[in-house]
């Protein structure tokens, strides 16, 4: 069994705190992404996770065993770093069995691992170069090379495609999605991008300051954000989160969505900026700027204290300094208590 339970996490550097008391569970053979902005603990977990550090209280599970003190070799994990970690003395087929001949595997065996695994990245017309004749997207199969010989039933990443070209980490967010499904381990995989963990996870925890904000599905974190962090963090551009006491004239329809007996005025309302639309009667605002992406434009508009952005698709008709009244449908509103941060409902 290769699931992972993580319960009351603390990491302490003296007197700071890198983790703070997290939980999370982790089922056999999926993708999870440890996501969020630097310093929010998430490298700190997977290192806690891979025995790379040990945790100041709390308890790690792998499968049946609690892991908590054991050292990296007894857990059954295997890691690709963002900095690759390859041998630049070695050739790709010596860098991607280096674990196996420490472990002293049996020299067949090593043999068919490793054309397994250069089968599956195409590496084999590679074996014999060293790193420094390699692009960086074949540094990152060598990488993942040594992972999958390895044969472990799970596989830990911390920010494996940062050091990527745009359309290249594209490329390989593909393939190492399809690698984990055919190898049908289980995958945490750390990343500040969005993208990356929107793409790829079947379970995002997303965190905050060595806190999780939210543990939820890709799909969740988007349409039901639990606070105004998750809500401003996922999306391009983020939500628009407004205290509803900002607004200089709310539209009539918009408190009637509101989903609690709190006073608005302790109340934030969020609202994506591709759910808005120009309407002849909604929130008037002036625009302050526009941008054409070519299949739409984002349009920035100002309304007393409040700074509202929509995502209009084509070019924008309307121009800097233009009146306009935006609308969108009361469901699509989303309400956030101002003391808390979480989500109301």
């Amino acid at each position: 069994m290769a699931d992972v339970r993580l319960a009351e996490v603390v990491k302490r550097w003296g007197p700071s705190v890198a983790v703070d008391g997290i939980s999370f569970s982790i089922r056999q053979g999926s993708f999870v992404a440890l996501l969020g902005p630097s310093g929010c603990g998430k490298s700190t977990t997977l290192r806690l996770i891979a025995g790379l550090d040990n945790p100041t209280s709390g308890a790690i599970h792998i499968g049946a065993r609690d892991v908590t003190r054991e050292p990296p070799a007894k857990r059954g994990v295997s890691m690709v770093f963002q900095s690759y970690a390859l041998f630049p003395h070695l050739t790709v087929a010596e860098n991607i069995l280096f674990g196996l001949k420490v472990r002293k595997v049996p020299a067949a065996e090593q043999k068919a691992r490793l054309a397994k695994a250069a089968d599956m990245l195409g590496l084999a017309a590679l074996l014999d170069r060293k790193p420094s004749e390699l692009s960086g997207g074949q540094q990152q199969r060598t990488a993942l090379g040594r992972a999958v010989v390895a044969e472990t039933p799970i596989c830990l990443m911390d920010e494996p495609l940062s050091n990527l070209d745009a359309q290249l980490r594209v490329e390989m967010r593909r393939e190492i999605r399809d690698l984990q499904r055919k190898l049908g381990i289980t995958m945490i995989y750390v990343t500040h991008d969005q993208l990356e963990a929107m793409t790829m996870a079947d379970q995002v925890v997303l965190m905050n300051a060595g806190r999780i904000e939210q543990d939820a599905t890709p799909a969740e974190l988007y349409n039901a954000p639990a606070t105004i962090f998750a809500a401003r963090f996922i999306g391009t551009p983020p939500m628009n989160v407004i205290p509803f006491a900002d607004l200089p004239e709310p539209p009539d329809w918009l408190p009637s969505s509101k989903p609690c007996t709190r006073a608005l005025d302790q109340l934030a309302f969020g609202i994506r900026p591709e759910s808005i639309r120009p309407a002849e009667s909604g929130l008037r605002a002036k625009i302050s700027a526009i941008e054409y992406l070519g299949a739409d434009s984002l349009v920035e508009a100002s309304a007393g204290r409040c700074r509202i952005v929509a995502r209009l698709p084509g070019k924008a008709a309307s121009s800097i300094g233009e009146d306009i009244s935006l609308a969108w449908d009361s469901s699509e509103t989303h309400w956030f208590d101002l003391s808390s941060g979480g989500r109301t409902s």
